[in-house]
């Protein structure tokens, strides 16, 4: 969950190498660093904090043709400076690390008798060192040795005195890009970091090294042999990562909504249907099979999964299971015949979901969809088939129109698969893909509630817990809106069905503890409003987002924000939004990092 960044060019790279950590400080800001190389001497800088602390520590004057840098999230060792990347060996070899050496006690104790000395706390110095005792004269050559001894998910970029122009790069697990330029090579966890200088990419395979100099690189498989590599084009710019307008990039994500919604959709709807072949090529014959759909994903994809089910069971007829990717890969699980294992994920490089697809073992599965946001992932790369969400890039740590996205993915899955096997009818096909195309519209309606959410939001500034309550496919939008409250806002919210309150949760509620209501206008509106009496009796405020329609019997104290949703089956992903934006005002109101809170990072690539 840290970002990697390295350069080679005739040009001073401290600046590309500042600039490609300041794109990638959502991966990780517990601390950032630099290392270059100049005139056979190996310089260092580290600062604790952002990216903004490293640049003030470095010398206007410093410079370097080669170096590698890194922003750091915390895994082995508290955030500091000696546990900053990168780290060093012998003061010629430096190594920036992502993902985590599992096996590095062992390998620490042997090289601490071969007399080399320990500065940090973290697994990833170990790396450093066992590098240099196996280097002689090809860096190369001890990096395989040294990544061979290593277990574990990680990506490596390694420079050394010794072979001052050679940067060696690695992935094992963990996402890496070539960036391809003119006299000039780059390595980067992610294309966003070197958009201002390429546009020309090379995504690193499973256990792929890299060596790179100035004028060319070669690549080469986890067995050393030299392997075929294609140079692809981005479609991204780099002005797509600026927050614009916006204060922060959350906020201009929650407004991008409605287009993100529009991409998501062009090209593969009519006024009527879902277009065909829009999985894949192959998709009729794997969905000819699907009697049993397994939904894995994690954290916000996880909530998107739920709401799937909904959609599947009503709408399908067909059986779904919805499970958390760190539980799911470590039981063995009984599979039904012929099972779509789905994946849901932003990044497609989400530890627990790619390890839960890799591993993988019965014949009952009859395929694999991934639903993602980042086209040239892992995820995406290993599935059967795929649905991207042309969501564009994600900023801010709370996942947004990451989500929203995903949703419309897999209704879009669901009209696909009901009209390839005939379980929906024309007409209910045209309904679902109606509400679909009207979705940005409608969206756009309700994100003019802004004010008036920013308003109740002032009521959460001093406390300290939240409820939230939702019945049917509306629970796992609260267990959405309760996430992004805690995650950004610090706030401890927790989301429960409403039919659960009298089995616990009540015990909590009383005049300290605001309870948020998610009130759709739907066949149980009435059990949703008896379970509001039950908050109202033992003296909780309520704070209702409610569909338009739905009469709500509420008390002066209440406050109720009416929605303007009239529709089927995209009402959770319109009663996403006003919760966005409630969860947003409170954490810009309490004075929290909203784009980078502590402790969490975006790409999820470690257990």
């Amino acid at each position: 969950m840290c970002g990697i960044v390295g350069a080679l060019a005739q040009r001073d790279v401290s600046s590309i190498l500042l600039a490609g950590l300041y794109r990638l400080e959502y991966r990780g800001y517990d601390s950032a660093g630099m290392a270059l190389i100049e005139d056979q001497k190996l310089t260092r800088f580290r600062a604790l904090g952002k990216v903004s602390e490293l640049e003030a520590r470095m010398s206007v004057e410093q410079s370097g043709h080669i170096g590698i840098a890194h922003t750091r999230w915390a895994t082995h060792g508290a955030p500091s400076e000696n546990n900053a990347h990168p780290h060093f060996s012998s003061d010629r070899v430096a190594v920036v690390h992502n993902g985590i050496i599992e096996n590095y006690k062992g390998i620490r104790d042997r090289l601490l008798q071969a007399g080399y000395e320990f500065s940090s706390e973290t697994d990833s110095e170990v790396v450093a060192h066992l590098i240099d005792s196996y280097f002689k004269d090809d860096l190369f050559a001890a990096v395989k040795k040294a990544v061979e001894e290593l277990e574990g998910a990680f990506a490596l970029g390694i420079i050394a005195v010794d072979d001052p122009d050679t940067l060696v790069a690695c992935r094992r697990g963990n996402p890496l890009v070539v960036g391809v330029g003119i006299k000039e090579n780059f390595v980067a966890s992610d294309v966003s970091a070197l958009l201002p200088v390429t546009n020309r990419f090379v995504y690193l395979e499973e256990g792929d090294y890299v060596v790179l100099h100035k004028n060319d690189f070669q690549v080469y498989d986890a067995a050393g042999k030299v392997r075929d590599h294609d140079v692809k084009i981005s479609e991204l710019n780099s002005d797509s990562a600026n927050k614009g307008e916006y204060r922060h990039y959350m906020l201009k994500e929650i407004y991008e909504q409605g287009r993100a919604i529009a991409e998501c959709l062009e090209g593969r709807v009519s006024d009527k249907t879902v277009l065909d072949a829009v999985f894949g090529y192959d998709a009729d014959a794997i969905f000819d099979r699907v009697e049993n759909v397994q939904i894995i994903a994690c954290g916000t994809s996880y909530h998107a999964g739920i709401v799937a089910r909904y959609w599947i069971e009503a709408l399908l007829d067909i059986p779904c299971q919805v499970e958390v990717a760190s539980e799911f890969r470590y039981r063995k699980a009984v599979v039904p015949e012929n099972t779509l294992f789905v994946t849901l994920s932003q990044s497609g490089e989400t530890a627990d979901t790619l390890s839960a697809l890799r591993s993988l073992e019965s014949n009952n599965y009859c395929g694999s969809l991934s639903i993602c946001n980042a086209p040239e992932s892992s995820l995406v790369r290993e599935s059967s088939l795929v649905m991207m969400t042309r969501a564009g890039p994600e900023i801010g740590v709370a996942s947004t129109k990451a989500f929203t996205t995903q949703l419309v993915a897999m209704l879009l899955f669901v009209a696909a698969l009901g009209k390839r096997q005939k379980r929906l009818d024309d007409k209910t096909i045209a309904a679902i893909i109606g509400e679909l195309n009207a979705l940005p519209a409608q969206i756009e309606k309700l994100l003019r509630l802004d004010a008036q959410i920013e308003a109740i939001a002032e009521d959460f500034v001093e406390k300290e817990h939240a409820l939230f309550l939702g019945r049917g496919e509306h629970h796992p939008i609260a267990m959405e809106g309760a996430l992004k409250l805690k995650e950004i806002s610090y706030i401890h919210a927790e989301a429960y069905p409403a039919g659960e309150l009298k089995h616990g949760p009540l015990a909590l509620v009383d005049a300290d503890m605001p309870v948020v209501v998610v009130a759709p206008n739907d066949d149980l509106l009435e059990k949703l409003h008896s379970n509001m009496q039950e908050v109202k009796a033992r003296g909780g405020k309520l704070y209702v987002f409610a569909h338009r329609g739905a009469h709500l019997d509420t008390e002066s104290d209440d406050v109720v924000i009416e929605m303007d949703c009239d529709t089927d089956w995209v009402t959770p992903i319109l009663s996403t939004i006003p919760l966005q934006l409630f969860s947003y005002h409170v954490a810009v109101l309490r004075g929290t990092d909203v784009d980078q809170p502590r402790n969490l990072a975006k790409s999820v690539t470690v257990e």
